[in-house]
């Protein structure tokens, strides 16, 4: 059993020990990627910039790739994971960004 200050979810986004789990991730299905945490070497937590904050789905920038996320507008904070192999490298906005960064430090120091 998954202690509840071991594991995110927010609706989109959800992280535990295992893995982080990006739901309507690929285009046109809209079905999830599951990035095992073994394979994330680091992320990068940047403002979200005008470029991104309206990209709704996919990339703006060719570097990154976004989930589907209608309420991308209203948020702050873009991750960006660095995952040597996956290219463009996954991103996304969390809800709660201090409390997702905080887990994802917490697990990758483990």
């Amino acid at each position: 059993m998954i202690d509840s200050r071991q594991a995110y979810d927010d609706g989109l986004i959800q992280l535990d020990r295992e893995a982080i789990t990006l739901r309507r991730y690929h285009f046109p299905s809209g079905t999830s990627k599951i990035i095992p945490l073994r394979t994330v070497k680091g992320y990068k937590a940047t403002s979200l910039n005008w470029m991104h904050r309206f990209r709704l789905w996919g990339s703006s920038d060719l570097r990154r790739w976004l989930p589907l996320d209608v309420r991308r507008p209203l948020k702050s904070t873009l991750i960006t994971l660095d995952v040597p192999g996956t290219y463009p490298n996954p991103a996304f906005t969390p809800v709660h960004p201090d409390r997702f960064v905080a887990l994802l430090d917490e697990l990758l120091d483990a």
